[in-house]
């Protein structure tokens, strides 16, 4: 039986009943999203529609679009779901059938790699379009986008030996609650 927790006081209230000002964020998520399924909808009807027009490389480029948007609505919902969890609420889903896999185990730490990881990938499809269609990209641009995708490549291995660090640094529990 857990024991009664005592009142907060007006300002601790405050600071702490400030983590609702984040719902409107996930809420604004939730219709980005939203539109992502529509720009899904679109893609897809353009190629089925112009299927017998496209050449392999086209067909190609307009797969990994597809990809791409998947992959994308999939950050969105890993940061809807994840960010509303750790910092405003909890979802109270816990051992609902459709609960997804990660989200038992879920704190900043977790997020953070889940997020790196999912910016690396959107980033190496990108970066994958660029070279299937590299003729008709300029060298700047190319050079550009390489330079990104290493720019996330090197933040991920940086962010992981943080988190590495902190987890030797605080004993095993602790390590979770320092993110």
């Amino acid at each position: 039986m857990k024991s009664p927790i005592a009142p907060l006081r007006p300002i601790p209230r405050l600071i702490f009943f400030s983590r609702w000002l984040q719902l409107p964020l996930y809420l604004g998520l939730i219709v980005a999203q939203a539109a992502y399924v529509y720009l899904f909808i679109i893609e897809v009807w353009h190629l089925v529609s112009h299927m017998t027009e496209l050449d392999e490389t086209k067909i190609m480029l307009a797969v990994l679009g597809l990809i791409d948007v998947v992959m994308i609505s999939n950050l969105l919902i890993m940061v809807i779901i994840g960010g509303y969890d750790i910092f405003v609420s909890k979802l109270g889903i816990e051992g609902h059938e459709d609960e997804p896999e990660w989200l038992d185990h879920v704190n900043a730490g977790v997020l953070k790699v889940k997020l790196s990881m999912a910016l690396i990938s959107i980033s190496s499809i990108h970066l994958l379009k660029t070279f299937i269609d590299a003729p008709q990209k300029d060298t700047h641009t190319i050079l550009w986008q390489v330079v990104i995708h290493v720019a996330f490549l090197v933040s991920a291995l940086v962010m992981a030996w943080v988190d590495r660090l902190v987890s030797h640094a605080h004993p095993q529990g602790e390590a979770a609650e320092a993110h």
